[in-house]
Order: structure tokens, then sequence, then C-alpha cells
């Protein structure tokens, strides 16, 4: 079997929320040597993007994409041994993710929480169309290390810089890290409205959040 025929294997596990099924693909895949980032990327974290497409036009049913989502959980914990080192002696951090204010959109951001979780950091997801406040105020009561925003419209994107003013104003811009994300967000972006970084993808976001929190 090829590398794309085995990432398709476990693609459709995910999307058939057979737990079993994905937990071996991950182990075949782990055992015939695809890089993690691949398994995350083009195996797992496909899986749930497909079912996600089907939810939004109506297809499937909010616990299906609930079960996709724990079954891509298990299988990124299968994958935590084989994941870069970070300092074991420091503990994961917390961190308050959200669609902002005017956006409906959370695939995406359902995908991140859940790799987050899975790598081992403490998340509150906050849902979709998320009040900026709300962000603040759950950071604040949480301690959290990191918000996390995402912004898949060009008209919600705005909500980001929003937020950093805010954190701002209320002398909390330097206890909190922000991540930025979306489809119209970009690095370039992220560097204008001074957040700490950008995430073109899940993996990418896990990546980032190990770099600010687990080795600063």
């Amino acid at each position: 079997m090829s590398k794309e025929e085995t990432l398709q294997e476990i693609s459709d596990a995910v999307v058939s929320c057979k737990i079993d099924a994905v937990e071996a693909a991950v182990e075949k895949a782990m055992n015939e040597g695809i890089e993690t980032a691949e398994i995350i990327e083009k195996g797992l974290a496909s899986g749930v993007n497909e079912v996600g497409i089907l939810f939004e036009n109506g297809s499937l049913f909010l616990s299906h994409l609930v079960i996709a989502v724990d079954a891509m959980e298990r299988g990124i914990r299968i994958l935590e041994a084989d994941l870069p080192v970070t300092d074991s002696g420091r503990k994961p951090g917390v961190i308050v993710n959200g669609t902002v204010e005017g956006d409906a959109h959370d695939i995406g951001k359902i995908i991140v929480s859940g790799m987050l979780r899975a790598s081992g950091f403490t998340v509150y997801d906050l849902g979709r169309n998320v009040p900026l406040q709300d962000f603040i105020d759950k950071a604040k009561e949480t301690n959290a290390d990191l918000i996390s925003m995402s912004a898949l419209t060009t008209i919600s994107l705005n909500r980001q810089q929003e937020l950093i003013n805010m954190l701002k104003e209320q002398g909390l811009r330097d206890k909190v890290k922000v991540m930025v994300g979306g489809a119209p967000a970009t690095q370039n972006w992220a560097d204008r409205i001074g957040a700490d970084c950008y995430a073109k993808n899940a993996g990418e976001a896990v990546e980032n959040v190990k770099r600010l929190l687990l080795l600063k």
C-alpha cells in the first residue's frame, strides 16, 4: 500500500468515526515511516475537514462531527511520543480559542482545539461568533497564557486587531500571547496588528503554541 493510500485509510476511518480503525491506521502509518506532520494533516485533519464539509451542507449531524474530532484526538495521542520534544519540565499552557464575533465558521477552529488538547494543552473553546470581551474575560478567569482567534471572512478579520487593542487598553497585552488564523489571515497581517504568531493550519498552530509557551 502506498503512502497516499495509508493516509487515505486514516482519513476514511475518521469520517466513519471508527476509533479503533483510526488508531490501527495511525500505528500502521508510523510503522511505515510516514512523518507525523503528514499523518496529522493529510490523514487525521483531512478526515475531520471532510466531516466538517458534510456537516455544513446538512449531510451529517453535529454529533458525528464531535465523534470525528474525538477520533482525531485519539489518533494524535498515539503520535505524541513521536512529536518534537520540548522542555518536559514545563507544564503545557492554558489557551482560550474561538471564532471572532460576526463569523459563524468553526470547523478549522474545532480541529485546532482538538489537536492542541491532544498535545497536552488545556483549551477553553468558546465556539463561534464570540464577542471580543468574552475572550478577555475567559483569559482572565483561567489565567490563560494565549488567546487564539480564527476569522474566516475579511469583514471579521478586523476583529482580531480590535481584540489586541482591547488587551492593550485593559493592561493585559503583556500577560497573554495572541495567535491569529483563518483563510484571509496572513503572516503580514499578524505582523501588522502585533500578534505573537500566525498559523495557516492546525499543525502549524500546535508547533507555534509549543514554541511560544513551552520554550519561552
